[in-house]
């Protein structure tokens, strides 16, 4: 795992491991335990929620990353099984992230994947062609984020495994839900955040997953588009 300044709780330590998550097509990149099957017995979705079937894996990608620059002003927006979620994508921070990100949305990359993580007070995250947590789209982009970043909440950034270097990301991204990321250091590059629909992201959270953050019942991105500013 990456170092941790001394300043990170204990607690916040072990959400960090949750954010790990294969970038690139080497899975033997992803060092952190793969989310396991839920042993939570399964329940009826919770308020703002649908009960929908688990789709099957899309399994193994092998994509290049695009490259496009996204106009400023941007937004993804993710049509889930929990509601509707709005990302205003950080263009002017994060160009080399949000063009690879804005190229998956493009070409349906998103359309039937899974939310396979959930900690409350921390984080949802989702993304995973796997549906595991070690799967990707079978490159890297490597984009620093600024020291100053922090993690507050409606923060959408990309996972990544403690092995690869600070701002690497795949197509595993997370959304901020609660305060305890913000202990989180700066190094899980900024996708964008959250400007309309963090009620429905807040629905994805009260999901019961179990102590890997496997939920017990499907939350699904149904539909994943990009609006050009």
């Amino acid at each position: 795992m990456a170092a941790v300044p001394r300043r990170i709780s204990a607690l916040a330590l072990l959400l960090a491991v949750a954010l790990a998550g294969c970038g690139g097509s080497d899975k033997k990149a992803a060092t952190a335990p793969a989310a396991a099957t839920s042993t939570v017995a399964a329940k009826p979705a919770p308020a703002g929620c649908r009960t929908v079937k688990a789709p099957a894996p899309k399994g193994e990608q092998s994509l290049k990353a695009a490259t496009t620059p996204v106009p400023a002003g941007s937004t993804v927006v993710l049509q889930t099984s929990c509601g509707t979620i709005e990302i205003r994508l950080a263009t002017a921070r994060s160009p080399k992230t949000d063009a690879a990100f804005a190229g998956l949305v493009k070409r349906g990359f998103f359309d039937g994947l899974t939310f396979h993580r959930i900690v409350p007070g921390f984080v949802i995250q989702g993304g995973d062609p796997a549906g595991d947590g070690q799967g990707g789209p079978g490159y890297t982009v490597v984009e620093k984020p600024s020291s100053t970043l922090r993690y507050t909440v409606g923060t959408v950034a990309m996972a990544k495994t403690g092995s690869d270097p600070p701002g690497a990301s795949g197509s595993q991204f997370f959304i901020v839900t609660g305060p305890q990321a913000a202990s989180l250091p700066p190094d899980y590059a900024l996708l964008g955040r959250v400007t309309k629909g963090l009620a429905a992201a807040k629905a994805i959270e009260k999901v019961p997953a179990d102590d890997q953050g496997a939920p017990s019942t499907p939350v699904v991105i149904e539909r994943a588009t990009l609006r050009t500013g």
